[in-house]
């Protein structure tokens, strides 16, 4: 009991095109994969120059106090951090005119990018210093 071969030739047609659809999906994701990280690096290495060149504050506390009192000037907020301390502090932030990122890693990953050896949920750039990140990173992404 064999198949017609012209019904076995579209099956392996169809076979072909899946395949082909798959390949194509998992290139792009690549693609995107290597641009994300291309970024991440260099928010990460922008970062790493004010760290040592400008004034910054690292916590949730800090942050909202350098709002309230309009010296932030960039905001970066973990992948992570609870949901409200984000929404209050996009609030703050809002209020004050002062702009969001929303880093692509957690907070282990922002506390790495900032040379610290401990977790860091959001943070706010104070004076970036050599730095031109402020520039490079227009508010929320």
């Amino acid at each position: 009991h064999f198949a017609p071969p012209e019904r076995l030739l579209l099956e392996i047609e169809e076979l072909f095109l899946v395949i082909r659809r798959s390949e194509s999906s998992r290139r792009r994701k690549m693609v995107a994969a290597k641009k994300t990280k291309k970024s991440h690096e260099g928010i990460n290495s922008r970062l790493a120059l004010v760290m040592k060149s400008g004034k910054y504050t690292l916590g949730y506390k800090s942050v909202l106090k350098s709002l309230r009192s309009s010296k932030g000037k960039l905001i970066l907020i973990s992948s992570n951090c609870p949901p409200l301390r984000r929404s209050e502090i996009e609030y703050y932030a809002m209020l004050a005119k002062v702009g969001v990122h929303h880093y692509n890693g957690n907070n282990v990953d922002l506390g790495t990018a900032c040379g610290k050896y401990f977790r860091v949920s959001c943070l706010s750039i104070v004076d970036p210093g050599d730095s031109d990140i402020i520039k490079a990173l227009p508010g929320d992404q």
